[in-house]
């Protein structure tokens, strides 16, 4: 498919021209296209003209850029849901620039970057929340948390009682341990639980629910970071209200919008593959392993 073609497709599909977003923070080098610069989405390395195959990742980390590179393949596509690095632990800040290095060997094999961020984050088939919420099985969907205009959180119905059980059900979708922050009742209130993907660990995200009656909410990254006083604020508010949370780390709570967008991609005829990082589990309290 003509690279282009396949722009104006996303472009289309993810309604671009009404999503806003920030990245401001990035290395903005010769690698980086215009366009991106700009706006903060869509096209963020130009580097082919055809695509051939789409690879999916949450984050553009080195493992998963050099699993890309050591297949060989050309005239490609590395679609992201970030377009830095993740490291909760970095002192500068949790998101890192990727490795000029490894940019320019992605330009050299003619392979693009494209990032949907905020307009993956937002309601719809293919978004974070929407497939964190499928993935443990809530029904009755409805929005909540309004993040750049657009809701980014869902309250759904779960077959679970209690948040013992709950986590289960979480640790099994994720594939690892997660972290249950138990400051409220053993019983889900209503059957009724919250979701946001990613770095969801927000006072005004819990005021909602709080709002709602809802004692149970499931995210990313929970660790109450002693230089992120927003986050400290935001346990405090759960503490005080008693709403459980649950992290599960920013990588694995939005990888399955990232699993999900290979069928949007084979939609469209071409060959798609989701590559497999690893999440931080540090994301989820100090040290967690």
């Amino acid at each position: 498919m003509k690279a282009e073609k396949l722009y104006q497709n996303l472009e289309k599909d993810f309604d671009l021209a009404h999503c806003k977003d920030d990245w401001s923070q990035m290395d903005f080098n010769d690698f980086i296209s215009d366009n991106f610069k700009q706006r903060y989405m869509g096209l963020l390395a130009d580097n082919s003209k055809e695509i051939k195959k789409v690879y999916t990742a949450v984050f553009p980390s080195k493992e998963v850029i050099n699993i890309i590179l050591e297949s060989g393949e050309r005239d490609a596509l590395l679609f992201v849901h970030h377009p830095m690095v993740w490291d909760i632990n970095n002192e500068e800040g949790p998101f890192k620039n990727t490795d000029k290095g490894l940019l320019q060997k992605l330009k050299e094999k003619r392979i693009s970057i494209y990032n949907l961020h905020t307009s993956l984050d937002r309601i719809g088939e293919y978004s974070t929340c929407v497939t964190l919420a499928n993935a443990i099985q809530l029904e009755n969907q409805k929005g909540f948390y309004e993040y750049f205009g657009h809701y980014a959180g869902i309250i759904g119905d779960t077959e679970m009682k209690n948040i013992k059980q709950l986590v289960e059900k979480i640790k099994s979708a994720v594939g690892h341990e997660v972290k249950l922050w138990q400051y409220g009742s053993d019983e889900i209130n209503n059957q009724k639980v919250g979701v946001i993907g990613g770095g969801g660990t927000d006072i005004k995200a819990l005021r909602e629910l709080d709002e709602k009656g809802i004692n149970t909410f499931v995210t990313g990254v929970t660790r109450p970071s002693k230089d992120f006083q927003p986050a400290l604020e935001a346990h405090s508010f759960a503490e005080e209200k008693g709403i459980n949370m649950i992290g599960a780390t920013h990588y694995s709570t939005e990888k399955f919008a990232c699993i999900a967008m290979v069928d949007y991609f084979k939609k469209l005829g071409l060959e798609a593959e989701f590559i497999t990082d690893k999440p931080d589990f540090n994301d989820m309290d100090y040290g967690m392993r």
